[in-house]
């Protein structure tokens, strides 16, 4: 005999776990989003106006310093390569606490950092992801310089601060490389820094971009 049924079960208030996952990286994601491209309620015409002026400026340069020629160490007559030799030179010193090994490293990892450290206190501390962005294409340009360094440890023509080329000592990456046992390598690794650090050229103007047309929406709220 068939039972008769009790009537419809309960409704829960449960959601399922995927449906859960599913806010939880959609909040996240919001959060992220705002973080990167954070946008004050109003925005001063001459701050922004100015801010466009400065990424185009960075655009033009930073496609210049992409078409030089690391195979000949071009970027090491650009004005962008003095300031970035001195945190070189810093991260050396920094970096002597930690053994030699990490010592020659700490060139190439000073002029990394510093700007990221910088656009890092500018997206972090003032809430200001165009800063940031500008950051990001230190990064990207310091990538771009320190490409031609290690194309060259395989057969050095650089002239380094010693008024030497690398065959003669003192050259960083043919140490490092030497040290791996990936001498053999030097241009290869140097050919793909260089394109990293032109993608991360190309990335940053991106976001500087995205943030201004964000920023543009508000210039003209009372």
């Amino acid at each position: 005999m068939q039972c008769e049924a009790d009537g419809p079960a309960p409704r829960t208030n449960r959601s399922s776990p995927s449906s859960l996952t599913a806010e939880f990286a959609d909040g996240h994601e919001s959060t992220i989003y705002r973080f990167l491209l954070n946008t004050p309620e109003r925005i001063d015409p001459m701050t922004f106006w100015s801010r466009v002026a400065l990424l185009v400026g960075f655009a033009a340069w930073g496609m210049i310093l992409i078409a030089q020629d690391y195979r000949t160490g071009e970027m090491g007559s650009s004005f962008i390569h003095r300031p970035l030799l001195i945190f070189h030179e810093a991260g050396h010193v920094v970096f002597r606490l930690f053994g030699e090994w990490v010592m020659v490293l700490g060139g190439t990892l000073g002029q990394l950092i510093m700007p990221i450290i910088l656009g890092g206190a500018l997206l972090l501390k003032n809430r200001d992801p165009f800063g940031a962005s500008i950051g990001l294409w230190f990064v990207g340009v310091s990538l771009l310089d320190i490409a031609p360094y290690m194309y060259d440890a395989l057969q050095p023509q650089l002239v380094l601060l010693s008024g030497r080329t690398g065959e003669e000592g003192g050259h960083d990456w043919i140490y490092l490389f030497s040290s791996m046992g990936l001498l053999q390598n030097a241009q290869f690794f140097g050919r793909w820094v260089h394109k990293l650090g032109a993608a991360t050229v190309i990335l940053a103007l991106g976001w500087g971009v995205w943030v201004l047309r964000l920023q543009y929406s508000r210039l003209f709220v009372q």
